[in-house]
Order: C-alpha cells, then sequence, then structure tokens
C-alpha cells in the first residue's frame, strides 16, 4: 500500500552514515563525524538578534507564500549586484531551505518520461528529486584529473531531455565550474532550448577562484533556475532558509506548489535572513578562511599517507580516491569500524564516485589532525 514513485528513491546516503555515527557516539564511541554538509560555526549572534527581536515583537504569524516583501527585496538585490542577474522582487520565491527549492523546481518543471542530466558525481538530493517527479537522471560522466568538469556531454542530450542540473561549487567534489564550462553549458541549453537549474549554496565558500552565475550569460536569462540559501554562508543550517528565482512562467508553478505544500518559510525566520544580508559580511570572510586552513591541512594530510586527493576550489569537502585500498564503500566501513571516522561513500553521488569516499571537513583542525593520525595507522 506504498506509493511507487517512493519506490523510486533510495535513502539519503549522507544521512545514514551520520545517523550511524550519532548512535556510535551516543553509545560511547569517540567518533570523527566527517560524513555531514554541515559547517560547525554557530550562527552570527547579529543574524539570532535579529530573529528574536521579531519574535518578541509578534511576528509569528503566516507571512506571504513567496516571503516577505522586505526579505525579497533584499535578496533581489543581492543577485543583481553580485550575480548580475536581470531580477526584482516579485522573482524571488523564499523557500525553507535550498533543499525545497530544488524539490518544487523539479516537481514543476518534469513531466513522467522527461529527462535530466546530472554531471556525475552530484549531490545526493537531485537525482532523488528527480526521480519523485516521474523524469529520469541521465548521468553525465566528468573528468577528476581536471577537477570534475564535464568534457563532451552534448551526446547524452535527445529529444527527452529538460533539464541539466549545475552545481558550482560543488557536492561532493568542491569543483569550480570556469567561464569556459558554464558557456559551453549555456550554448547547449540554447541550442536544445533546455532550462538550466544552477544550484549556488557554496558560492562564498570558495578559495581564489571567481563565482559565475550562469545565469547572467546573454540568452540564459530567460532559461536558468537559480536556487541559493543561508545555511552554508551564514552557518543556518537549522533555519531552513533558502530562495530561488526563475523565468515568470515557471516562478507561478513553483509557487502554487509551496502555497499548497510548506505555505512559507517561517515567518520571524526570514527576519534572521534579512539581517544576514544586510548586516556584516565579515564572518562568512572569517569562516571561508578557517575552511581554507582545514582544507589545506587535509588535503597535504591525506596525500602523505597515500591517499590521493586533490585540493578543492569551494564548498568544504575532499573528494578522495581510495582505490588502492579497496573501493569506497568497503573504505568507509573501515574507518567507521576500525578507525572510528565517519566519511560517506563516493558511490552514493553516481556511478564514477565508486572509487572514491567523500570527506566533509567542516569540522576543527585538531579532529582533522586526529582523524589524519588515525587513518595512517590503518594505511601506513
Amino acid at each position: 500500500m506504498t506509493s511507487a514513485r517512493l519506490k523510486r528513491v533510495e535513502e539519503s546516503a549522507t544521512i545514514r552514515i551520520s545517523n550511524i555515527a550519532t548512535r556510535m557516539i551516543k553509545e560511547g564511541t569517540d567518533v570523527i563525524n566527517f560524513s555531514l554538509g554541515e559547517p560547525d560555526f554557530d550562527t552570527p549572534k547579529n543574524i539570532c538578534d535579529a530573529a528574536a527581536k521579531a519574535m518578541y515583537e509578534g511576528k509569528t504569524h503566516y507571512a506571504p507564500s513567496a516571503g516577505i516583501p522586505e526579505l525579497r527585496t533584499a535578496i533581489a538585490e543581492k543577485l543583481k549586484t553580485e550575480n548580475h542577474l536581470e531580477v526584482t522582487e516579485k522573482d524571488v520565491l523564499v523557500t525553507p531551505g535550498a533543499k525545497q527549492g530544488i524539490f518544487e523546481i523539479m516537481m514543476g518543471a518534469l513531466d513522467d518520461g522527461d529527462q535530466a542530466l546530472l554531471f556525475d558525481p552530484a549531490w545526493v538530493t537531485y537525482d532523488a528529486c528527480i526521480r519523485f517527479s516521474g523524469a529520469d537522471t541521465v548521468w553525465v560522466p566528468t573528468v577528476p584529473e581536471k577537477g570534475f568538469l564535464p568534457d563532451n556531454f552534448a551526446e547524452y542530450i535527445n529529444d527527452k531531455t529538460k533539464l541539466i542540473v549545475v552545481n558550482s561549487p560543488g557536492n561532493p567534489t568542491g569543483g569550480v565550474f570556469g567561464k569556459k564550462t558554464l558557456q559551453c553549458i549555456a550554448d547547449l541549453a540554447i541550442d536544445h532550448d533546455l532550462l538550466v537549474v544552477s544550484d549556488e549554496i557554496y558560492e562564498k565558500i570558495i578559495y581564489d577562484r571567481e563565482h559565475i552565475s550562469i545565469g547572467s550569460f546573454d540568452g540564459m536569462q530567460d532559461r536558468t533556475i537559480t536556487v541559493n540559501g543561508f545555511s552554508k554562508a551564514y552557518a543556518m543550517t537549522g533555519w531552513r532558509l533558502g530562495y530561488l528565482t526563475a523565468p515568470p512562467e515557471i516562478f507561478k508553478l513553483l509557487q502554487k506548489i509551496q502555497s499548497h505544500s510548506v505555505s512559507s518559510a517561517t515567518t520571524f525566520v526570514q527576519y534572521g535572513g534579512l539581517e544576514a544580508l544586510q548586516g556584516p559580511q565579515d564572518g562568512v570572510k572569517a569562516m571561508v578562511d578557517r575552511f581554507k586552513m582545514r582544507r589545506d591541512i587535509l588535503i597535504d594530510g591525506l596525500n602523505k599517507i597515500g591517499i590521493e586527493c586533490k585540493k578543492p576550489d569551494g564548498a568544504f569537502y575532499a573528494f578522495a580516491n581510495v582505490s588502492e585500498y579497496g573501493n569506497g564503500t568497503e573504505v568507509a566501513e573501515r574507518l567507521l569500524k576500525e578507525a572510528h571516522v565517519a566519511v560517506t561513500p563516493g558511490i552514493a553521488f553516481g556511478a564514477s564516485g565508486e572509487d572514491f569516499i567523500r570527506i566533509s571537513y567542516a569540522t576543527s583542525i585538531d579532529r582533522i589532525r586526529e582523524a589524519l593520525e588515525r587513518l595512517e595507522k590503518i594505511f601506513a
């Protein structure tokens, strides 16, 4: 008596591994958890104060489904000045988390039998949402030696292809798409009349590279859905606050889905988001600087042990090749059992991740160093 649609979707591997690690910790095991993509920093105080102030001022009632006007205006201004997108507040939909935005997009843009292109490896929830919609995922291989960039993917496009998902900086690899790669994607989208879903949730967590929004390219304004949120840049994962902007005809469909499902993002949380955008930004830079230090220590340590891993250009993930010691699933299980270090098997993100593990370095430098010591005892 269950829905056939749900049978198309597997449990999230990242959450499953994290749940196992959490259970072991509760049982008294000292587990170093590298499995979840969550900054270990607390939300800045000014953001918390703004949300609390709104709550105590009585802003605890229903909000407009698309979001409070002040936040939609601030987001539109941010998208114009930072991302060079031609949007107004009427083009912005505030969502309870960027993940909800992704879900709404797939449900609103895809029909049964449609196909969506994912660059392999890709965040687990893209495939799940595509399958929820009744459409099919087409996995496009990427080149690890080139930073997991797609190469010659025009052959994967056919008359059933409806959209392409772009995630830069990306989860799980930390790869960043440069202008040349994005222009290639844009050209193919225009030539084949495709939508592009650009997930830019990690845009501010980037190292010595420039973030570029594909929606700013010529001809892409009316075929790009840009998704973003507050969870990564402002350490607001538990707040569940995201946003998107889309062409008018698609925007109406997404707003319809939101109004009949979650209604809106939590009202007082949106005032926290408003402060995040309009308040001091020095906390973001400080956090990124810390992530960069952690990245360098982790990657250098892995390569010294003999685990091949290139330095990612963005996000806070290392995607390490462990083929010398087994496939990613075998190594992940061994690390959890023998070293009490929790990582995510790369296969969770697509077939090309079979020989990889994903390590989230959203934890302290001391714990990273301790984890490297534990790994060295196993692999040395």
